[in-house]
C-alpha cells in the first residue's frame, strides 16, 4: 500500500490503518457522525464570519446552499438570502 499521509511515517500509517480496521462498526460509525458533526460547525463558524449579521436559521439556510446546492436548496428551503452563499 502506497503512503497517503505525507507528514505520517509509513509505520505510523500502518499502524492507525491497523487501529481504524480493528474497531467495531458501531464505533466507526460513531466516529463518522462525530466528524460530520465537527465539519458543521466548521462551516457554520466559517458562514458566521462571512455573514455576522445572519443569524442561525440564516446560517442553517446557506449551510444548506453549501451542502446541496443552490438549486436543491432553494427547491427544499425556499430562496436563499442575499447576498448569495456561493458565487
Amino acid at each position: 500500500m502506497a503512503p497517503t499521509l505525507s507528514d505520517t511515517s509509513p509505520e505510523a500509517e500502518r499502524v492507525q490503518i491497523e487501529g481504524l480496521r480493528a474497531l467495531p462498526v458501531w464505533r466507526k460509525f460513531e466516529l463518522v457522525g462525530e466528524l460530520t458533526m465537527t465539519v458543521r460547525q466548521i462551516a457554520l463558524a466559517g458562514l458566521a464570519a462571512r455573514f455576522p449579521q445572519a443569524g442561525p436559521a440564516e446560517l442553517n439556510r446557506r449551510l444548506a446552499t453549501l451542502c446541496l446546492g443552490t438549486e436543491l436548496a432553494e427547491r427544499a428551503y425556499g430562496p436563499e438570502p442575499h447576498p448569495p452563499t456561493l458565487p
